[in-house]
């Protein structure tokens, strides 16, 4: 007999869609995932949105070096172990998918927040999100944390290096975790992300 095992409202196939927020965990070898992963205490290390370009689903994201296009196969190949997750915007929320995805779009070409500041002029992956979100719809998505507020102490040596300083501990960030646990979203998909 033939048992497959799958969880309730887990589609065998992903179907993407234009807007849709995918989340994955990366290689641990480099120390930012290390220590991305270990303050927030998730295995939710990066993020981007999907956008089709021609016939190519194409994700739009903030990474090393900087906010660019990367073609779908090629993201998801960059995981952990295949690891990945789909979040899309409720019902209520569909309408605003042209706008966010201009929004995106307009941060292209900016360098890497190595420092996670909630600024416009360098970006990290959940930040560009919440910055494209936030100027397309005037509302916020997922919670900002504190550094102060997550498990940054194991993580002292880490982040001092990127930050170039000492631990902001009242600098505000949001996480890729803490987005993916936005109002607006809701899981369609798992590739073994949890």
């Amino acid at each position: 007999m033939d048992c497959q095992l799958t969880k309730p409202n887990e589609p065998e196939k992903y179907e993407p869609s234009e807007g849709d927020i995918v989340f994955q965990a990366l290689p641990l070898e480099d120390d930012l995932i290390q220590a991305i992963e270990g303050v927030t205490e998730s295995n939710y290390s990066h993020v981007g949105v999907l956008l089709k370009s021609d016939t190519e689903w194409t994700v739009i994201e903030a990474s090393r070096p900087g906010v660019i296009y990367t073609p779908f196969d090629e993201w998801k190949a960059k995981g952990r172990d295949g690891r990945w997750a789909a979040y899309r915007l409720k019902a209520a929320y569909q309408s605003h998918i042209s706008q966010f995805l201009r929004d995106l779009q307009q941060h292209i070409g900016k360098p890497y927040d190595f420092k996670y500041e909630l600024t416009e002029d360098k970006l990290y992956c959940s930040e560009l999100v919440y910055h494209a979100w936030k100027s397309s719809t005037g509302r916020e998505m997922g919670e900002l944390k504190k550094v102060g507020e997550l498990n940054w102490k194991p993580y002292r040596e880490i982040i001092e290096k990127y930050n170039e300083a000492p631990v902001p501990v009242e600098r505000q960030v949001i996480s890729p975790i803490e987005l993916s646990k936005a109002d607006q979203l809701e899981k369609i998909y798992d590739h073994g992300l949890d």
